[in-house]
């Protein structure tokens, strides 16, 4: 068989599959954003994505490389194993802002549809089911257990008010760390002389930060919260805790970034007598690196699925992900999908609403569509499914 007929066979079985399952994904999509879960915390969603991926024939491993809402679901054979990211956890008091529920559901009929011409293609496909991407790291946590080892190349696909196939386009590098100043308390009127203030040190740390904002780069980001900064008015507290993230356009400003930034806490100790402690609550999250050939090959298959792309314009997102990591180690992509006529930015009420109904639904199809296009894509070109398996060794 030529490799015109290959990918065109491949393409039917693709197209057919995810037509069978078009409806159970939707399901999956709108389940998930009527029941939002936070991160580590997404028990009935990773159920929820076990029970269909079982259903679709995947040998699927609940609780996968130690995570208790991680799933990996395998289907297949072959020298090489196209991988599809899903995500599934939502953010506090805003559930799907971020679409992860239109994530979860275009992966796995991403990874449904390509099963259905794994042996026409002989491949393996992987979906794996990764959490806490909001907070908690969890592909970083399952690149560093072996969950990417076997995988070639790998995909997913982000809801976004646009589609941006743009390989340039990128994400911030990230850290994010909590800060706790302990000092002692003491009457704030009958015995102010005896208390050492935390709160003073959280005020003199965010001066600190807000005056070294004014000599950062371009694009440099650093914010933070207070958790706790006290109990009472007349009581000089003797715990403060705040979370800060700071942010870079590429994992090799970060660290630098993160010292300067850090050095205002310690200072802020010093200043008024308390002890801190500084601790990471994720691991870093580094920028994103589309691969160029696999975000042509997605292009193609979003055109494939009836969409009418914007002129390419690279775009610089000041926000950061997980799966920056994932592309730092291996041939990847995260391309945005639209949900088109969305109004709001992502992590907003106004985006929550529109991550399900009719233009999330168009979404999801679309996004699986075109990340299995990308699959058949690679598996049926010789020479680019050579350089891929030679680039993973």
């Amino acid at each position: 068989m030529s490799v015109a007929a290959v990918r065109d066979r491949a393409h039917g079985l693709v197209e057919a599959r995810i037509g069978e399952f078009s409806e159970r994904l939707l399901e999956l999509g709108r389940a998930l954003h009527a029941e939002p879960e936070l991160s580590f915390e997404e028990h009935a969603s990773a159920g929820r994505l076990a029970d269909l991926l079982e259903g679709a024939g995947f040998v699927v491993e609940r609780g996968a490389y130690g995570l208790e809402t991680a799933v990996v679901g395998s289907y297949g054979s072959g020298d090489l194993t196209v991988g599809v990211c899903a995500e599934y956890d939502a953010l506090p008091g805003l559930g799907h802002a971020c679409g992860h529920n239109v994530i979860c559901a275009a992966g796995a009929g991403a990874a449904i549809g390509l099963a259905a011409a794994a042996d026409v293609l002989g491949i393996r496909v992987v979906l794996l089911g990764t959490p806490a991407e909001e907070a908690g790291g969890g592909k970083v946590l399952m690149l560093e257990r072996g969950a990417f080892d076997g995988v070639t190349v790998a995909m997913m696909a982000h809801p976004a008010g646009h589609d941006d196939v743009d390989a340039r386009s990128s994400t911030t590098s990230a850290a994010r760390f909590e800060v706790t100043f302990t000092g002692r308390s003491a009457h704030a009127a009958q015995d102010p002389q005896s208390g050492v203030n935390a709160g003073d040190a959280a005020v003199v740390a965010q001066v600190a930060v807000g005056l070294l904002r004014q000599q950062l780069p371009d694009g440099y980001r650093v914010s933070g919260v207070v958790r706790d900064g006290g109990e009472r008015s007349n009581i000089i507290p003797d715990r403060t805790v705040l979370e800060w993230d700071v942010r870079t356009p590429t994992a090799e400003e970060l660290d630098p970034l993160k010292k300067r930034v850090q050095a205002c806490f310690e200072g802020a100790a010093i200043a008024t007598g308390c002890s801190v402690e500084i601790r990471p609550t994720q691991p870093d999250y580094l920028d994103l690196r589309n691969d160029p050939w696999l975000m042509g090959a997605y292009a193609e298959g979003l055109r494939a699925a009836g969409r009418t792309l914007p002129p390419a314009a690279p775009v610089r997102l000041g926000a950061s992900t997980d799966m920056g990591n994932v592309t730092h180690a291996l041939p990847a992509i995260h391309p945005s999908i639209g949900i088109l006529g969305a109004e709001g930015w992502p992590h907003t009420p106004e985006f929550a609403r529109w991550t399900v109904g009719a233009a999330a639904d168009d979404a999801v199809l679309a996004a699986a569509r075109a990340m299995a296009w990308t699959g058949v894509a690679v598996a049926a070109d010789a020479e680019r499914r050579a350089h891929y398996l030679s680039v993973r060794g």
